[in-house]
């Protein structure tokens, strides 16, 4: 371990250096292929009994949408051309299986075809303990009424003594890992994300990497890495933390580029957190992925985004254009759509 973490010291001594290795190894892992997927984001309630010191979207309106408005938001996707949606919420006091098995059921309603991919392995722990079932009783549960595949969120930073200070309610590094390993088992993909930028250092940014690669040694199950940065507006970690610079996040893109060389293929560069112009440079070093098209995107606003919450498929192929890269519709799971 010594031994590596002097190496990566040298890769944030020579950011340009690192800049090139991680898009050789791009070039060699995917081509000059950058994805995207058409997707629609549904933030299905703002209520929330967690208390993240980075969210700013919690509470913010108190909100929940009925089942008939889930519905209407998907049939504006498949009308579209949605091939995914992402599904996500607070947590609600007593949302148990049958109230997240309700929201696949509302959206199977409208189109037995759609990929879901949704609700975290937060939302995956409140379930069950909300119904007293095994995290794995629960998956099989999900996955049995459409459940595709499950955004890795609520990570942040896999480290408790951080975790402690930013998130003191959510669920334990062990018990994410143990998530995101049990949805494997069962058949259900995962991504993996890392929010950064706040209180973390290099050494938690690595450790949280190197256990991302880990997790993808032993089931292979992470379809991507999404590295997100942490938005400060309008929450109370942004007091003491304003987030990181823009050379910052080109760095945390090259740098778990290389980390998670040669398991993780596929690296994305949020437009949504980075903005469009930063995104595509982030296409120079390492990231091969720039996300959704989204449709809507409550919780990045909540914190002060200000790239929007829209990009029409056609807007998102100009940007890859523009970048001098090959453009290619995606499918949730990296399969070429194009």
């Amino acid at each position: 371990m010594l031994m590596v973490m002097l190496a990566l010291d040298d890769l944030l001594k020579n950011p340009y250096e690192t800049f090139r290795i991680a898009d050789e190894l791009r070039r060699e892992l995917v081509g000059d292929t950058v994805t995207y997927v058409v997707n629609r984001n549904i933030n299905f309630t703002d209520i929330c009994i967690n208390d993240c010191k980075f969210c700013s979207f919690r509470n913010r309106k108190k909100y929940l949408l009925s089942l008939d408005e889930i519905k209407r938001k998907v049939e504006e996707a498949v009308e579209f051309g949605c091939t995914e949606l992402c599904i996500q919420g607070g947590l609600l006091p007593d949302a148990d299986l049958d109230f997240y098995l309700s929201i696949l059921q509302a959206v199977r309603d409208v189109d037995k075809k759609i990929h879901i991919h949704a609700f975290s392995p937060m939302e995956v722990v409140h379930a069950a303990r909300n119904s007293g079932m095994t995290v794995e009783e629960v998956l099989k549960e999900l996955k049995k009424e459409g459940l595709g595949s499950m955004p890795g969120t609520a990570a942040e930073i896999l480290d408790d003594s951080i975790r402690a200070l930013i998130c003191p309610r959510k669920l334990k590094t062990a018990e994410w890992v143990e998530v995101i390993k049990t949805a494997h088992r069962v058949g259900i993909p995962t991504t993996a994300t890392i929010m950064y930028g706040h209180i973390d250092t290099w050494e938690h940014r690595i450790n949280h990497l190197l256990l991302i690669k880990k997790i993808q040694q032993e089931t292979g199950g992470i379809t991507e890495l999404i590295p997100l940065p942490f938005m400060s507006k309008n929450n109370e970690l942004g007091r003491y933390a304003k987030g990181s610079s823009g050379f910052d996040d080109l760095l945390m893109i090259a740098i778990a580029r290389i980390l998670l060389y040669p398991e993780i293929k596929n690296i994305q560069a949020s437009w949504v957190k980075m903005g469009q112009k930063l995104a595509q440079a982030a296409l120079h070093v390492g990231a091969n992925d720039l996300g959704g098209t989204l449709m809507e995107e409550n919780i990045s606003k909540s914190a002060g985004a200000t790239s929007g919450e829209f990009m029409h498929p056609e807007e998102l192929r100009e940007l890859i254009k523009i970048a001098g890269r090959v453009p290619k519709q995606r499918d949730t799971l990296y399969n070429i759509l194009d």
